[in-house]
């Protein structure tokens, strides 16, 4: 069964429509990032599903760092990207995110603790996967998907795990189900705490919202930035990165820090940035976050959901929360994360 994709049954019994009321599919409803770089016109946001809808606003005040949404219909986990727009991120047939070397890590912790998906094989009716993982696109494209939507526009990494060959498993299976993928539940959760947290404070040490705080060689759509409480949270296997931090009217900040691996301490790192306000005489040019050049920026997606404007402003930041399982069910880890 596919969280927040209603079974709509007709009346012959072998045709089965993921679909809501509507019969709108509303894993395929949300914003695509692919869409604008291929000129393809998307939804205006108050004519899709309204489940959509709340799943978007839900997201604008309450920021996930990592997240997964349940299928059936095979054994498999699989990350971003779901789709390509046949650019620099097709690599071997596979859409390549930024960070995928975190997905597929991700990936391969719930399937390494899972009873069978790290085996590959276990569904005699769906192909191999190695190591019991894939990339969504090199698997089957998929358009309008929630994973690349949250990961793109939400700054959250999020997994489709596939968790039964059997799409409509009986309920005596249900308590073999839960044996099977416990271990790896908990073990997915726990990487929550990969990487580096912390908050950016402005020249005053205040707090500040809307910094973004980029790693060098990781040029996501969408900058991550910081929340409305100046909270940052990127998730990083171990290792040496550049972190660049900018914010009007600051100095651009570039430290490099040396990341371990936080799960088995049960806390990412912390570390805080101190900005430096621009002095009359320093190169006005600073005081801007980096941007694109004008023809990468024009093949850019737009980052409104990231900025979170409206027609009236800025909507209150997200207060960040440790993982959201599904379009329905959500475990806030706020005890992990802070």
């Amino acid at each position: 069964m596919k969280p927040g994709r209603p079974m709509l049954l007709t009346s012959n019994p072998e045709k089965v429509l993921l679909a809501n009321y509507n019969g709108v599919d509303l894993n395929r409803n949300f914003p695509d990032a692919f869409a604008g770089l291929r000129r393809q016109p998307q939804l205006a946001e108050k004519n899709r599903e309204a489940e959509v809808r709340a799943v978007i606003g839900w997201l604008r005040t309450e920021s996930f760092v990592l997240s997964a949404n349940l299928h059936g219909g095979a054994l498999v986990a699989s990350y971003p990207y779901d789709n390509s727009n046949g650019g620099s991120e097709l690599v071997g047939g596979a859409s390549v995110p930024p960070d995928d070397d975190v997905f597929v890590h991700l990936a391969k912790v719930y399937s390494y603790n899972h009873a069978s998906m790290y085996q590959g094989d276990r569904c005699g009716d769906s192909r191999p996967f190695l190591e019991g993982i894939t990339n969504g696109y090199q698997w089957y494209p998929l358009a309008g998907g929630m994973q690349d939507y949250n990961y793109v526009w939400a700054q959250c990494l999020e997994l489709t795990l596939e968790i039964s060959c059997c799409k409509f498993p009986p309920v005596q299976q249900l308590p073999a189900l839960w044996t099977e993928n416990r271990k790896s539940l908990l073990a997915f959760i726990q990487q929550v705490h990969l990487g580096v947290k912390g908050r950016v404070f402005d020249g005053s040490g205040v707090p500040v919202q809307n910094a973004v705080v980029e790693v060098e060689g990781r040029t996501n759509m969408c900058p991550f930035r910081t929340d409305r409480h100046g909270e940052y949270y990127r998730l990083l296997l171990p290792g040496n990165y550049s972190f660049t931090v900018t914010y009007p009217g600051h100095e651009v900040l570039t430290e490099t820090l040396n990341v371990p691996h936080g799960p088995d301490r049960y806390s990412a790192m912390k570390h805080d940035f101190m900005l430096r306000r621009i002095t009359t005489s320093a190169n006005p040019t600073q005081a801007n976050p980096t941007q694109a050049n004008p023809t990468q920026a024009s093949l850019t997606p737009s980052c409104d959901y990231n900025l979170r404007l409206e027609a009236g402003g800025v909507v209150p930041g997200p207060t960040w929360t440790g993982l959201g399982a599904g379009l329905g069910l959500a475990a806030a880890l706020r005890s992990l994360v802070g």
